[in-house]
């Protein structure tokens, strides 16, 4: 997930988000709108990205006003489980492992969109409760600009070159973060050893960010040599980013790896408008919103039965050609996601 500063509650309500924090009228008083928390990376900067499309053409087909609330996947998670007496929120979007955190927290409810038997299980809860709606993946981000060899290993980045040019977002809070250290962990074999690396990584890096979003155009002015990220929001910001390259580490003398790291969607335990909440979460998953993933928003499919064949498909396939896809152990990884980030703050100091 990726994450931004949520904004405060005031601002929210200067926005005309209405929630009953603010003071005005609950979102329960309006029957034709559906309140969405979802990571970011999915809207895009100048009303192009996938969601800017979909909730217009949602709105106009079904008359139900799409009110939106972004931040990073743990904070949407944060949020909703203090809201949990009195939800306001009726879907819920945030990458793994924080859906399955949502879940185990009791937040998400039970329902199947329709298409979601063209979901893959592994990309679904077993139970019903969350379901991907854009298939996405891991990955770094370098600047092809400034750099004369481009990195290709987790080795080249302990190189003096990238002494305060290179920045991670934080494990626990960013989605994309704890990304980092569950590839680490798999591409070391390991906590410990991936620990260690780290450790020595943290001699080149700048420091913590919330936000891998506000990364890349870091990486784009040269301002960071390298980043971390993830496929779909890197490439859609490379169409305005030139000088963003996407790269998968690898161990020396070894296989580029990344990982699927989908935005799941789940429906909220007594949403407020759960039933608008179904229409969306059906929509999303509906043929033509799917086909507008990659299209529109520089992502992969969710469904296997939706086969693009657009443009950016076909430079999306081709980038990852090669690269070894590994299935982390989620339930593993939620259960231990606690122990992981503080033995990551005690190896760097952070």
């Amino acid at each position: 997930m990726r994450t931004k500063p949520l904004l405060p509650l005031t601002a929210l309500c200067l926005l005309a988000l209405p929630l009953t924090a603010c003071g005005g009228n609950s979102a329960a008083a309006d029957e034709d709108v559906v309140t969405v928390y979802s990571a970011d990376g999915l809207k895009g900067e100048n009303g192009d990205g996938w969601y800017d499309q979909v909730f217009k053409d949602f709105e106009k087909e079904t008359g139900i006003k799409v009110e939106y609330v972004e931040g990073g996947s743990g904070e949407m998670v944060q949020r909703a489980t203090r809201e949990k007496r009195n939800p306001q929120a009726d879907v819920l979007v945030t990458l793994p492992p924080f859906i399955q955190q949502a879940d185990a927290k009791g937040l998400l409810q039970k329902y199947a969109p329709k298409g979601v038997d063209q979901v893959s299980g592994a990309d679904k809860a077993a139970n019903g409760t969350w379901t991907a709606v854009v298939n996405n993946y891991f990955g770094f981000i370098q600047n092809k600009k400034e750099l004369k060899q481009a990195p290709t290993t987790w080795e080249d980045l302990l190189d003096p070159t990238y002494e305060n040019k290179l920045q991670y977002s934080t494990p626990g809070v960013a989605g994309d973060g704890t990304a980092v250290l569950i590839k680490a962990m798999h591409d070391f074999g390991g906590e410990k050893p991936a620990m260690d690396y780290l450790k020595k990584l943290q001699a080149n890096n700048v420091g913590p960010s919330a936000s891998t979003g506000k990364l890349a155009p870091k990486v784009d002015k040269g301002e960071l040599l390298v980043a971390n990220g993830d496929v779909q929001m890197n490439y859609a910001q490379s169409k305005s980013m030139p000088n963003l390259g996407i790269w998968f580490p690898a161990r020396e003398g070894g296989r580029p790896t990344t990982f699927a790291l989908p935005y799941a969607a789940g429906l909220v335990t007594d949403a407020p408008h759960d039933e608008n909440g179904r229409k969306l979460l059906d929509y999303m998953l509906g043929r033509k919103a799917q086909r507008q993933v990659s299209e529109v928003g520089g992502g992969f499919a969710a469904r296997q039965d939706v086969k693009a064949t657009d443009a950016n498909a076909i430079a999306l396939a081709k980038l990852m050609d090669g690269v070894e896809v590994f299935e982390p152990d989620w339930d593993d990884i939620e259960e231990n996601l606690t122990s992981y980030v503080d033995a990551w703050k005690s190896a760097t100091g952070s």
